[in-house]
Order: structure tokens, then C-alpha cells, then sequence
């Protein structure tokens, strides 16, 4: 826990309008430290930031980190600025620190930024309603649309191999040799599902390798709960979590998305009898993010699309459980066994998915 003097000292730091009022956590992120800022003006009018310790452990390159979201945040809105999007569609505005940065390193060697908070918008874990989740993909497919013409070698990789499959792989038998918890007699069966799968994780690998499909500027970590949500009229305002904008493939995007949206349950649920891929759900989401790029994707990056749903799932699930037989050093955990709990639960969505692979084509089909 953060103590109330040390948050005070940091907001000092930043160019924050009015009067600390509160400053306090918020929202419900695995990785980062994120608080509330509530300011007073001299108005007496509420003003409200975001402000968020940045994991400098998971991001080890955190200088440039910010300096790509620095970047991709100015091109957006220059872009929204000239087009006047619909909706009023928003981008994050970082706040600059007194020196005039868009970080804040403190004498213990932690990162700290800030953005201007998003009024009247909402993330949600887990989607109200259909029309949510068709916003949400519009919303997925306008960034990566905006971004097109981006360059994308000027990106810097925030995680080495984040979305590199193969490599995941390979680090979890290595994790799993170790077994330096003795955790592997917990999940045998888990260990097996990940071995009989080996084959995908190298599908879309080849596809960008061998030029089949493009490098895109890409998210690389759209869940639901990335995308702010307009209170009143529904629309997709603001894409947010920038910390993973690197080189990848729109596959990755979308897969991601489905992996987060697709289920009938969220993705630490227990009760695994409950989960189910939701067709609905995952129509929902494809018309969405195909109205925007549908034209903009090549015939092999559409033909994948319902593969990468598969991919990104078993993908995400794999790391949980790495991380689980590492010891929990990589996602904050909640209650015993919650990594393995989470795997489980992925692994079950990946099963759907493979028994759901027809239904999921005809749908992408249908929207192209």
C-alpha cells in the first residue's frame, strides 16, 4: 500500500490543475498501480486525473515505454482534431511533469505518469449487452485503422516477444522443468492440454515471417476493459492501456478482444460448466471490428481471424499457467491458486472455440 504523503509528493510533480482533494486506487489492473486523482480548481469546480506507477519490472525499457505512447498519442490527436471522429472519440492526454516530461522518476527509481481523466465513460470487465461489445470492436478497429499509416519500425518493443507464441511456449517447459514450487502435481492435466497444442503456436508466427500477413501497429492487449465506453450513448470514446502499442499483427488485436468478450463467464470464473463460447457475443464484436478494417485486412489476415481467437486464448492461458508454476511473479493474484484457476478457465474457452471453429468462420465470412 502507497501511503497518502507519497502520493501527495508525486502529484506535486505533475501539472495538475487545482487542489488535492482525494487521490485514492482505482480500476482493476494486473500490472500497474493506478489511482484516482481528484483536484479542486480555483473554481471550486472537480477537476480529475489518472495517475499510475508503471511496473518497471515488467517494463524493464520504461523511458521507452512512455516515449511510444508519447508519440502515438500526439499523431491520434492531431488525427481526431482534423477528422472529427464520431461520437466524440477521445485520446489519452498524458500531463506533463513540472520539468516538462511525460514521466516522473522518483529517488526510489519508480515510473509515474499521468492523463487527463475520461468524464462520463466507463471500462467494463464484463460486457452489459451485444451492442457494448460491437462498440467496442469499432472502437479496437478505428485505433488500429487511425494507425495505418504509422511508422511502424519507429516503435519501440515494450515487452520482448509479447505476443511471440512460440517463445511462450518454450519458456513454459522451461518454467515447468524447474517446477522450482513443486506446483506441476496441481495441474498435470493443464501441462498436457498446452503440450498437445504445440502446433498453434507457431500459425501466425510464419504467416508475419514469411510476409503472408503485415506488421501493423497494434494494441497487443485489448480487453474489454480497454476501451472506455460512453455513459450515455454507448459509443466506443477511448482506447486506453497503451503500454503494449509495438509492431504485431492485427490477429493479435482481435483474438485478444475475442479472448476477453467471447465467454459466457469472466476469465477467472470456477465454475467451468458455465463457460461457453457466446456466438452472439462473438458476432457482436467481428461486425464491429469489421466495419472498420474489413477493407483494410488482406484475404490471409481475414482467413486467420477466427484462428487467432484460439491462438491469443491458449496464448494467454499458457502464461497463466507459467506463471503459476513460477511462483505468481508476473500477474497479481487475488486468492490461492487464482493463476491456475484463470488457466483453467482459458483452456475451457480454447476447448469451445475449437468445438465452435465452423460457426466462428461463417461469421467472419459473412461480415467480409
Amino acid at each position: 500500500m502507497i501511503e497518502m504523503t507519497t502520493l501527495k509528493k508525486i502529484c506535486e510533480e505533475f501539472r495538475f490543475e487545482g487542489v488535492l482533494t482525494e487521490c485514492s486506487p482505482y480500476g482493476d489492473g494486473h500490472i500497474n498501480d493506478t489511482f484516482l486523482v481528484v483536484n479542486k480548481d480555483k473554481y471550486e469546480e472537480t477537476v480529475q486525473y489518472i495517475l499510475q506507477r508503471v511496473n518497471h519490472i515488467v517494463f524493464k525499457e520504461t523511458e521507452k515505454l512512455m516515449s511510444n505512447i508519447e508519440n502515438i498519442t500526439s499523431y491520434l490527436s492531431d488525427m481526431v482534431r482534423e477528422d472529427e471522429l464520431e461520437g466524440g472519440y477521445e485520446v489519452l492526454k498524458l500531463i506533463r511533469t513540472n520539468n516538462d516530461n511525460s514521466y516522473h522518476k522518483d529517488l526510489e527509481g519508480n515510473y509515474w505518469r499521468a492523463y487527463v481523466f475520461v468524464k462520463n465513460a466507463t471500462g467494463y470487465t464484463f460486457a452489459k449487452d451485444n451492442t457494448m461489445l460491437y462498440s467496442a470492436g469499432k472502437a479496437f478497429g478505428q485505433f488500429q485503422l487511425m494507425l495505418k499509416d504509422y511508422p511502424v519500425d519507429s516503435l519501440f518493443e515494450t515487452i520482448k516477444g509479447f505476443h511471440h507464441t512460440e517463445n511462450r511456449y518454450e519458456n513454459f517447459l522451461k518454467v515447468l522443468e524447474k517446477d522450482v514450487h513443486s506446483r506441476s502435481k496441481y495441474c498435470l492435466d493443464d501441462i498436457q492440454f498446452v503440450k498437445d497444442r504445440k502446433n498453434i503456436t507457431t500459425m501466425i508466427l510464419k504467416a508475419l515471417e514469411l510476409g503472408e500477413i503485415p506488421y501493423r501497429v497494434t494494441h497487443n492487449d485489448t480487453k474489454l476493459n480497454n476501451v472506455l465506453i460512453d455513459n450515455d450513448s454507448g459509443i466506443g470514446r477511448c482506447v486506453i492501456d497503451l503500454d503494449t502499442v509495438m509492431p504485431g499483427s492485427a490477429l493479435y488485436d482481435f483474438g485478444d478482444a475475442i479472448r476477453s468478450c467471447g465467454s459466457t463467464v469472466a476469465e477467472d470464473e470456477e465454475e467451468l460448466e458455465l463457460l461457453k463460447l457466446d456466438t452472439a457475443r462473438f458476432d457482436a464484436y467481428t461486425n464491429g471490428f469489421l466495419e472498420i478494417l474489413k477493407h483494410e485486412l488482406t484475404q490471409t489476415e481475414i482467413e486467420l481471424l477466427p484462428y487467432s481467437a484460439i491462438i491469443m486464448t491458449f496464448e494467454c492461458g499458457m502464461r497463466f499457467l507459467t506463471d503459476f508454476l513460477d511462483g505468481d511473479n508476473y500477474f497479481k493474484v487475488h486468492k490461492e491458486n487464482h493463476n491456475l484457476i484463470r488457466a483453467k478457465n482459458q483452456f475451457r474457452f480454447v476447448k469451445e472455440m475449437e468445438n465452435n471453429l465452423e460457426v466462428m468462420i461463417d461469421i467472419v465470412n459473412r461480415y467480409c
